[in-house]
């Protein structure tokens, strides 16, 4: 599991952040935020939900790694398509960062439609991801992490079902 402040780091690195650039975001010393990388400390309650704000990850994923498994659950056990949430998440390889958190029956509605969703198909490497495929496996009583690619060029991409 990673430490908090192996986190930090890695966050404030890929948007391109220095140490004293994330500090004057948080309002704290950039004492502070090297404390908060080498694990010497750890940033107090309203800092920590300003720092998931500002990555753009919820507070729980902040804190916590989850394993991501991919299950086949049996039809009795499966969740309603109405709370389910199809998030897919690309760091590239220059910095930038997507995080799209769809309801599933939006993209199944959308999919029936033959519509396009302009956060998925927008982005060149969200292009490549097979909506309709995920779908069926979905459908099938597939949840988890259903891809997880990393391209040559650094590109990283993860498609979870929760």
């Amino acid at each position: 599991m990673k430490a908090l402040g192996t986190k930090i780091s890695e966050l404030r690195k890929a948007r391109g952040m220095t140490q004293d650039e994330l500090a004057d975001k948080m309002g704290v010393s950039p004492q502070a935020v090297s404390k908060w990388e080498n694990d010497l400390s750890m940033p107090d309650l309203p800092v920590l939900i300003e720092l998931s704000d500002f990555f753009h990850i919820s507070l729980d994923d902040f804190l916590k790694e989850k394993v991501q498994t991919v299950e086949l659950l049996p039809e009795d056990k499966r969740k309603d398509i109405e709370q389910m949430f199809l998030r897919v998440y690309v760091n590239s390889e220059n910095g930038d960062r997507v995080r799209v958190n769809l309801p599933l029956v939006l993209v199944k509605m959308a999919r029936d439609m033959g519509l396009d969703i302009p956060q998925m198909t927008d982005n060149p490497m969200m292009q490549k991801i097979d909506l309709g495929m995920i779908m069926q496996l979905i459908e099938s009583g597939v949840i988890g992490k259903l891809v997880e690619v990393d391209s040559a060029n650094g590109d990283h991409v993860e498609v979870i079902v929760e």
